[in-house]
């Protein structure tokens, strides 16, 4: 039996240079995907494209800043020019300022909006419309617990996410049975995207755990690499939490 549950999937990933996207992305591959890893992180991405290949898998990496509808296009562009289709498209990229609503500026909250909300948005409409006029294909998008309820001092942040689990909801309403679409929503998860949170608030979100520690990325991969392959057929519209009982709480 092929153990390999993304044989013969092509997988774009944003997001893909550090972090749960890098995770995700060797994953794909380890699993027999062919993945085209997206970053405006130029060095981390080759870096990830460099470990793939390494270890015997297929990747590229497409220089991407999410934020511009053209380099999203191009992204699909070149996944397509590459591997010949796009099957899985991941949106994982994200921007946040840590801060209340009256401290954030207008300028901070719209950077936010632009490239973890609008940009999912964006990527998810251009694949879709290449998915269902060809094989179908698997939107996921990377949400968060904050999707579900609020954490003092992440205003804009919680927009995003929870833009994005509706977002995730409509797509697949309206694209079933061809395009499936699932939100990951990660508690807390060992990444560089800490940098900025402040201590204080790290500390009280560990302890208050069920789990009593928080998650390494590969065990959302592992999570994304089941809801992109076929055997979550049966899994659209909605999100999926990873976060050791947070929620629970």
């Amino acid at each position: 039996m092929d153990t390999q549950r993304l044989r013969g999937k092509i997988c774009v990933i944003t997001g893909a240079a550090s972090g749960i996207g890098r995770a995700c992305a060797i994953r794909y591959a380890a699993e027999g995907a062919r993945v085209v890893l997206a970053d405006i992180d130029h060095a981390g991405g080759e870096s990830a494209v460099n470990e793939i290949t390494a270890a015997g898998g297929q990747a590229v990496f497409q220089p991407t800043d999410v934020s511009e509808p053209a380099q999203l296009e191009a992204l699909l562009g070149r996944a397509l020019a590459t591997y010949g289709d796009v099957h899985v498209w991941h949106n994982n990229a994200f921007k946040s300022v840590f801060k209340t609503i009256i401290d954030q500026t207008l300028q901070e909250f719209d950077d936010t909006v632009r490239i973890s909300l609008r940009a999912y948005w964006y990527g998810s409409k251009i694949a879709v419309m290449h998915m269902v006029n060809h094989n179908g294909g698997v939107i996921l998008n990377t949400a968060s617990v904050q999707s579900y309820f609020g954490e003092p001092g992440f205003s804009a942040y919680q927009v995003a996410k929870g833009g994005i689990l509706s977002l995730t909801r409509s797509i697949g309403v309206d694209h079933a049975p061809k395009v499936r679409a699932v939100a990951i929503a990660p508690g807390f998860i060992h990444t560089p995207a800490h940098q900025g949170i402040p201590a204080e608030t790290i500390e009280r979100v560990k302890a208050s755990i069920p789990a009593q520690r928080g998650a390494q990325p590969e065990e959302v991969a592992a999570l994304a690499a089941f809801l992109a392959s076929d055997e979550a057929d049966y899994i659209t519209g909605t999100g999926v939490i990873i976060d050791g009982g947070y929620l629970g709480i």
